[in-house]
């Protein structure tokens, strides 16, 4: 119908028309209201590792980093240089210490 059509009918002609076109799509809207509430269920349930395409373990394994630096004051302190430098290291290295005094 061109539009032209429907200026020239009647206010209950529309309204019939209108009536039937909301018949027409309620139960289209409903049919895929529902299957995406069923596919987001489905995500909802699935491990994140599916959800990130396939069997990847979360992160791979990263062997133990040896400590490298030492507080001579409090040896229970140490870096392994990685990282962020520790307040106490920076304290040292103003201080006047060399890095490789600190050094295991």
């Amino acid at each position: 119908m061109k539009r032209n059509s429907f200026e020239g009918m009647s206010l209950e002609e529309l309204w019939a028309i209108h009536e039937e076109i909301v018949s027409i799509l309620e139960p289209k809207i409903e049919t895929e209201k529902l299957k995406l509430e069923s596919r987001l269920a489905e995500l909802k349930r699935a491990p994140a590792s599916e959800l990130n395409g396939g069997d990847r373990s979360e992160r791979r394994p990263y062997p133990k980093v040896q400590q490298k630096y030492q507080n001579p004051d409090r040896p229970s302190e140490t870096w392994s240089g990685r990282g962020r430098q520790p307040r106490w290291m920076s304290e040292l290295l103003q201080s006047g210490k060399n890095i490789d005094d600190l050094r295991i």
